[in-house]
Order: C-alpha cells, then structure tokens, then sequence
C-alpha cells in the first residue's frame, strides 16, 4: 500500500459523498476533508455581510477578510471555523447551499481554497469529496470515483436528512432546488461538475448506505493495494 494516498469522491448534490466518504476515512484510517464545507463557509460569511452571491466583484473583495481554519475532533470529526468561530452547524443550513453554488462558480473563489486542499494532500492519505477534486484539485489522485443517483432518488434522501435536522421541506422543494443545484454546478465556465476522464462511476441509486460503503471500499482498496 502506498505510504500517502489521495481519493477524490466527486459528485452531484445528495448523491451521499460525504455521509461515504466519512464513514471510508473512519474504516481506512484516513483523514476525510469536505471541500464543500469550505465554499458553505465562504457563503455564509457572504450572506452574514449582505452580499449577492452572484456580484463576483463584490465576493472577490471580501475575500481577504475571510480567514477559514480546519480542525478535527477526536472521532475524526471536522469543524469548520470562520473567522475563529465554529460555523459547522450554520454552514448546513438549507439556505446556504445557493449561496455556497455561486460562490464556488467564482475562479477567485476556488484558487483562495485550492491551496489549503492540496496541501492536506501532500501531508496526509485523504479522502477528499467535491465537485471538481478528481479534474482539478487533486488531477493526479491515486483513486477517482465519480459518485451518482437518479436526482428524484437524491432529492427524497435529503428530504429525509432536512427531516433529521429539524429543517424540514417539501419533496417538490426539495427536488426544485436539486434539480437548479445540477444545472449550476453543470454549467458553470469554471471547474463544471463532470467525471474525470479516468474516473470510476459509480450509480448508487439502488444501494442503500452500507452496499455503497462497501461498494467503495473495494474500489479503493484495490487501487491502493490495501
């Protein structure tokens, strides 16, 4: 087995990446970093200052007033911090999905939270999930799988998860927005979400979460020889 290995989990909204790619980093003993908490930071620190998240101008300028800090707890939990204050639990807020899609559309955006991904990489073996980490955070990872389900599939698991946090939706709701989610993260000019061309794809529209689980596990213990 390689001494340091990098996986790249990408995917569409609620196709289950990161509920996975925690519950891999706990079995393999590595660490699990959720890019997506880190453009939800930027997006809640956009909305708190009462700026459009589609101004890109005005998004560019507040970057440097941003200061994103990472930290894991003793379980392998990570904590998100903004400015000092742990937003782990703000940041999940339906709300700040929108806000966190166009923020990340921003080439500025993504070039200020590149380095600090790569840099876990280069010191650590990660699991890292996103929309772009197989194609352009992390192009040269040892595994890249491409994570997918049927978005009515998608849209009724985070109806079920809202319905946990106690921030329930509607389903139509629910769909609606998945269905806008993939068209944004689709389309966008930078970085749109799409497979990397060596990706293995993997449908989990018909597993529950223990079939998928094991189901990647496979995978990557059979490219990294563990």
């Amino acid at each position: 087995m390689k001494k340091i290995y990098s996986v790249a989990v990408d995917g569409p909204s609620g196709a289950g990446k990161s509920t996975l790619a925690k519950a891999i980093a706990r079995e393999l003993g590595i660490v699990y970093v959720d890019t997506g908490a880190m453009y939800r930071s930027i997006g809640l620190h956009i909305r708190e200052k009462g700026i459009d998240p589609q101004d890109a101008a005005a998004v560019i300028a507040a970057l440097p007033e941003i200061h994103i800090d990472m930290d894991y707890s003793d379980d392998g939990t990570q904590h998100m911090y903004l400015g000092g204050r742990d937003v782990s639990t703000e940041i999940r807020l339906p709300e700040i999905s929108m806000y966190a899609s166009h923020v990340s559309a921003i080439p500025q955006v993504r070039a200020f939270l590149m380095e600090m991904q790569r840099s876990i990489a280069r010191e650590k073996s990660v699991i890292m999930d996103g929309r772009d980490i197989g194609t352009v955070v992390l192009p040269d990872a040892d595994v890249k799988i491409f994570l997918f389900a049927d978005v009515k599939v998608r849209a009724l698991r985070r109806m079920k998860e809202l319905e946990e946090r106690g921030t329930p939706k509607s389903y139509d709701e629910v769909l609606q927005e998945m269905e806008q989610r993939d068209y944004q993260d689709s389309h966008r000019e930078t970085a749109p979400l799409r497979p990397a061309d060596d990706a293995i794809m993997v449908d989990t529209s018909d597993l529950d979460f223990a079939g998928s689980r094991d189901l990647l596990l496979d995978v990557i213990k059979g490219s990294v020889g563990q």
